[in-house]
């Protein structure tokens, strides 16, 4: 019997309710979940474990999204190279470029599309 390979995702998002949507969607692209409610916790748990990918939510408590972005982009190692899927609600609200000249490789606007996100995900944990 092989055994399943999983990516590691870390959610940086503060509503527990899209925390829990993500969670059950993600396991289902064999992704195991570790969550950050508020921007400083995403860069905490991000320093202290290893990751495949990140969903980052462009407006949380301590440290926005957008900065918290700015700060792994920072790490001149293999680690500020991670992919980052940005995630608002208020997306629309906000010119395209901002999540792109943050680090963002891409973004997705809430309510999210199951199917775009699985895309994304797909895309970025390939290989």
């Amino acid at each position: 019997m092989t055994e399943v390979e999983y990516k590691k995702v870390l959610v940086a998002e503060d509503s527990s309710v899209i925390q829990n949507l993500l969670k059950k969607i993600l396991l289902f692209e064999n992704c195991k979940i570790t969550s950050a409610k508020d921007g400083q916790l995403a860069l905490d748990k991000f320093d202290d474990e290893d990751f495949d990918l990140v969903i980052m939510d462009v407006n949380l408590p301590s440290v926005d999204g957008l900065e918290a972005t700015k700060k792994i982009r920072s790490y001149k190692n293999k680690k500020g190279q991670i992919p980052i899927i940005g995630i608002s609600g208020n997306a629309k609200n906000y010119p395209t470029d901002i999540f792109f000249e943050a680090g963002m490789n891409d973004y997705l606007q809430k309510p999210l599309d199951y199917d775009q996100l699985i895309e994304l995900v797909k895309k970025y944990t390939a290989g």
